[in-house]
Formats: structure tokens, C-alpha cells, sequence
């Protein structure tokens, strides 16, 4: 079942400039920096009282995040939601008829994630997130 928004992610052309912008309407800077190669992008976190934003930056002009940029410029690419457990809960959106994007695969920030297509969720891209069991 999904239990709260995870994070909000947001593209971005370049993540130095966006990062300033960033720290100056929060007050603060990134928590966190991480790239995650299998999907050609750089993620940084800040946080907000546990919810979170997720500035992606395309580190390969092949990612799904340089597409997004080079389609619809910098914007919101997604809104991610915290689940227990991503497979009960695809399985459920599954037989509702919503319809995935892809597998479920490791991501950011220690989760599991798998995508559900915009077609099917109104417009938007809706990332589902399970924290990882270290």
C-alpha cells in the first residue's frame, strides 16, 4: 500500500546551477550526492521534514533524463511514494490496470523502484520506492 510521497524529482540541465537555486530556496544544501550509472543520471537529495526532492541530473545523453530535458525542458519528472513492499503493491496497481514501466531495480538512495506509465497515472510519472534492507 502506499504510505506517503517519498520525493519529488525534479530534471535538470545542470545540476551546479540547480544545486545554488536549490540551497537558496531552502536554506540548505543537498544531504546527499549520488550517481547511479544503470540509468545515465546524477541524483541529489535535500530534505524536508522526510519528504524529499530529487534533482536529476543526465550524466549520458542516452538517459531517460536527457531525453525528458531535450522533449519538455527542466522540470517535474516524477513523484515517487514510499511502499513496504513493491511487488504486493505493483501487483495491486497491476490488476487495477495500471501499467508499469520496465522491472523493479535498484536505484537512488538505497531503494528498490519500478516505474508506472504516465498514460495510466494521469499525465504523471509515478516512481513506487522500497527501502532496501541493509
Amino acid at each position: 500500500m502506499i504510505k506517503k510521497v517519498e520525493h519529488i524529482g525534479i530534471a535538470v540541465a545542470n545540476a551546479e546551477h540547480a544545486n545554488e537555486v536549490f540551497a537558496k530556496l531552502l536554506g540548505h544544501t543537498h544531504y546527499k550526492m549520488e550517481n547511479v550509472e544503470s540509468e545515465g543520471v546524477a541524483t541529489y537529495f535535500y530534505d524536508l521534514n522526510g519528504t524529499k526532492i530529487e534533482l536529476l541530473e543526465a550524466t549520458d545523453s542516452t538517459s531517460p533524463i536527457a531525453k525528458f530535458i531535450e522533449k519538455r525542458k527542466e522540470g517535474i519528472h516524477h513523484l515517487a511514494f514510499h511502499v513496504d513492499d513493491i511487488n504486493e503493491e505493483l501487483d495491486r496497481l497491476l490488476e487495477l490496470g495500471f501499467e508499469k514501466i520496465g522491472e523493479i531495480k535498484k536505484g537512488a538512495d538505497n531503494k528498490l523502484i519500478c516505474f508506472l506509465h504516465p498514460k495510466t497515472t494521469s499525465g504523471v510519472l509515478v516512481e513506487l520506492c522500497q527501502e532496501i534492507d541493509q
